[in-house]
């Protein structure tokens, strides 16, 4: 469940109503304020909401138990994602447009969420991010279907998100959705101005 008092907005309830929302999802450890710090870069026309995932992990918080990096388990991935619908589905009747962001853990549970409503949001974008692997279901052949936008942004020298689940996202990405893949030379586990400007032009107005 999402705790509805701790999400972190970008305008008061008396003026979100009509306008695009971008919800943004944090890494693990982390909190609904860490990623409010790229608003400023990103088009002011999008109202932005910042999600408190539900468990406490460390200092912050997870949207799921950790496992092998890159390579959750599918289960506890699912119940996140319909604990954040149940959200959205709160609020988005005041918005004609909703988009996904999400960093490291954050991403890959941006890419779930496309999954489970290929035609319902707007775009996803993953930064330093992946796909959650194990889905047997249709969810990827109804994703196939629509082909969302996806942004996929990733540093070279990132040492937490291994190799092979940035291939497998790479990969994943390309057959189901309207990709646009980026990779940063020199970054780590970061977002760097260059990416973010990238990631804006993505978004538009």
């Amino acid at each position: 469940m999402i705790d509805h008092s701790a999400v972190q907005w970008t305008r008061p309830a008396g003026e979100r109503a009509g306008t695009p929302l971008l919800v943004l999802l944090h890494g693990v450890g982390s909190n609904e304020r860490d990623l409010l710090g790229l608003a400023p870069a990103l088009p002011p026309t999008w109202t932005i909401a910042s999600l408190r995932a539900p468990m406490a992990w460390g200092p912050g918080h997870s949207w799921y138990p950790l496992g092998t990096p890159g390579s959750p388990a599918l289960e506890p991935v699912d119940a996140a994602v319909d604990g954040v619908l149940d959200w959205i589905d709160a609020v988005a009747a005041d918005h004609p447009r909703i988009g996904l962001l999400g960093f490291s853990q954050g991403g890959s549970m941006a890419l779930q969420l496309l999954r489970a409503r290929p035609a319902g949001f707007a775009f996803a974008v993953s930064l330093s991010g992946f796909v959650v692997p194990g889905v047997t279901d249709s969810r990827d052949e109804a994703l196939a279907a629509v082909r969302p936008r996806v942004f996929l942004g990733h540093g070279d020298l990132d040492p937490v998100i291994p190799g092979e689940a940035t291939a497998r996202t790479a990969a994943w990405a390309a057959a189901n959705t309207d990709v646009t893949d980026r990779t940063y030379e020199g970054l780590p586990h970061a977002v760097s101005a260059a990416e973010l400007a990238d990631v804006a032009a993505f978004i538009g107005s």
